[in-house]
């Protein structure tokens, strides 16, 4: 009598696919942070993006930022 353990089982094609790969499958949705040109020529393409409006503290000012995070801001 065959051991049923030792018999081939079906995979799911679902399982073979790395969930890497499975993203490439999926719409592209991004989030952009900072330049709302990237996100504008995005959205002119169809694609689904949020943007987040960022600049960096104190203007990129190293100095100035040094000083906001003593005081806490």
């Amino acid at each position: 009598m065959p051991n049923d353990d030792l018999q081939p089982k079906a995979v799911p094609a679902a399982n073979l696919v790395s969930p890497a790969a499975a993203l490439l499958t999926q719409p592209i949705r991004v989030i952009n942070v900072g330049l709302e040109g990237f996100a504008t020529e995005l959205a002119s393409q169809g694609v689904a993006v949020t943007h987040v409006q960022w600049s960096p503290p104190a203007g990129g000012d190293e100095k100035l930022a040094a000083l906001l995070g003593k005081l806490g801001m």
